[in-house]
């Protein structure tokens, strides 16, 4: 059984002025200056033994992959360390005021997506981890994004420290704007093409707006269609999943036995149990496709070695596609560190967090449960690949780009914040002074330092053959 996520049930019988007083009051149990530190104490566990821990459950051939990318760069370490930072946030001082987190709020989960109305938004993409929590563990790990990402590209200090102003900055401004709002105004606020050109407005540099207008343009070009052209071809049998192992397998080159149907079994499953948790209208849509292919899928850094597989869906013939994305979900790594709902399944944990925080959410968007050949039942979250998708390229940004970027993510992740949390309470607690900016800056800063230890960690473990890294 599972409790619906919403507004502290508070905050509907408390006046606005009475919500202000408990923000306000959270400067008593965490002072807006506690942020800016971070120092790990002699009993923080060991980083390699907490990575290998979470790699228990994942497919073993795949592991070696997740450590190899984590090896390329101490950013692409961050983005595979949730669990670490997960660990290192709840050990600190705490407001109290609860949202439903993100989980794993760094700068690449911020993106241009499809609405269902086809608009270009900017929103959060990622919601392995969401799970409800303090506002603030989301703000922190988006900060520390931008110092760590800023580091990579070569910034001083100063220019990394701007990036995680500007966004802790625009988190900040934008909810004590959407304090004053009304509540439905806060639900139906988004992040569209035309609030992002008015930022773009405010930039001098035309270089900044010409690479964000091309990124728009770009965005719209990744289509399910383009997804279809790279992923599959022509085969006998008609359209099938393209290999390019280990990062595509079709199932079939999976099989030690080409009879065993057990998997394939398993996987129309998934769907079939997936299309029960659509509404009535998209389980029709679903049903004029039928699954003719499905393939294991390497994606991201953090999740590469979940279970992740996509499906081939063709409607009235081969050039009428339907590509979803099966991923498995397992526990939030912010679960052990913070009392909150408990799902009994947790491809729905994602869902429901998703269909919460993010503005317009995909529509096939639903969740299931599997038994696998090996006995074990994981959960998985089903959604289309690839939907008008724009991704951020971080290493190509100069510090006025990356500033610019850390607005809109800040701003975005505020508006998420707003819809599940108390706006009022939460600008309470900030203020109108930048002391919270500032404390943000000075973390960033600190858990960057951490960061790169934790990577030079796992590098020697790499080294000394204690994990196997893999670099495709």
């Amino acid at each position: 059984m599972t409790t619906q996520l919403g507004e502290p049930p508070t905050a509907a019988a408390l006046t606005p002025p009475e919500r202000a007083a408990l923000g306000r009051d959270a400067r008593r149990r965490a002072p807006r200056s506690c942020h800016g530190w971070f120092e790990a104490d002699g009993e923080r566990p060991d980083p390699v033994a907490v990575l290998e821990r979470q790699s228990a459950t994942r497919v073993p051939e795949l592991v070696p992959v997740r450590y190899g990318r984590m090896l390329e760069s101490p950013f692409r370490f961050y983005r595979g360390a949730a669990s670490l930072m997960a660990m290192d946030l709840g050990r600190l001082p705490s407001t109290g005021l609860l949202v439903q987190l993100c989980g794993d709020a760094h700068l690449l989960n911020f993106r241009m997506l499809a609405s269902p109305e086809r608009h270009l938004v900017f929103d959060i993409n990622d919601f392995d981890e969401t799970f409800p929590g303090p506002f603030e563990w989301d703000v922190k790990r988006l900060a520390a994004s931008f110092a760590i990402s800023g580091r990579h590209n070569g910034f001083d200090t100063a220019e990394q420290d701007d990036c995680v102003r500007d966004c802790v900055r625009a988190y900040r401004t934008r909810m004590r704007e959407f304090a004053k709002m009304p509540t439905l105004d806060v639900w139906y606020a988004q992040d569209d093409v035309d609030r992002m050109r008015a930022l773009l407005a405010s930039s001098v540099s035309k270089e900044v707006r010409r690479r964000t207008a091309a990124a728009t343009a770009k965005a719209r070009t990744r289509t399910h269609m383009r997804a279809f052209a790279e992923l599959t071809r022509v085969t006998a049998e008609g359209r099938r999943i393209a290999p390019d192992p280990p990062l595509v397998t079709p199932l079939r080159d999976l099989l030690d036995d080409p009879s065993d149907d057990r998997q394939e079994k398993e996987l129309r499953g998934v769907v079939e149990g997936y299309a029960r948790t659509l509404s009535s209208e998209r389980r029709f849509l679903l049903r004029r496709y039928r699954l003719v292919d499905m393939a294991r899928k390497v994606v991201g850094v953090g999740s590469v070695g979940t279970r992740c597989w996509i499906l081939l869906l063709l409607g009235k013939g081969d050039h009428d596609p339907l590509l979803l994305q099966a991923k498995e979900a397992q526990e939030s790594v912010l679960a052990a560190y913070t009392p909150g709902v408990r799902y009994d399944n947790q491809g729905r944990r994602v869902v429901s967090g998703q269909r919460l925080i993010q503005t317009t959410s995909d529509i096939f968007l639903g969740w299931t449960h599997a038994t696998g050949l090996d006995g074990v039942g994981r959960d998985f979250y089903v959604r289309q690949l690839w939907d008008w998708k724009g991704i951020a390229r971080p290493d190509t940004m100069d510090p006025d780009l990356m500033r610019l970027f850390a607005q809109l993510c800040g701003a975005s992740l505020a508006r998420a914040h707003a819809r599940s949390g108390d706006p009022v309470a939460i600008a309470a607690y900030l203020g109108g002074s930048d002391r919270f900016d500032s404390a943000l800056a000075a973390f960033a800063q600190a858990y960057a330092d951490r960061n790169e230890r934790d990577a030079d960690a796992l590098a020697v473990a790499a080294a000394t053959g204690r994990v196997r890294a893999r670099t495709l």
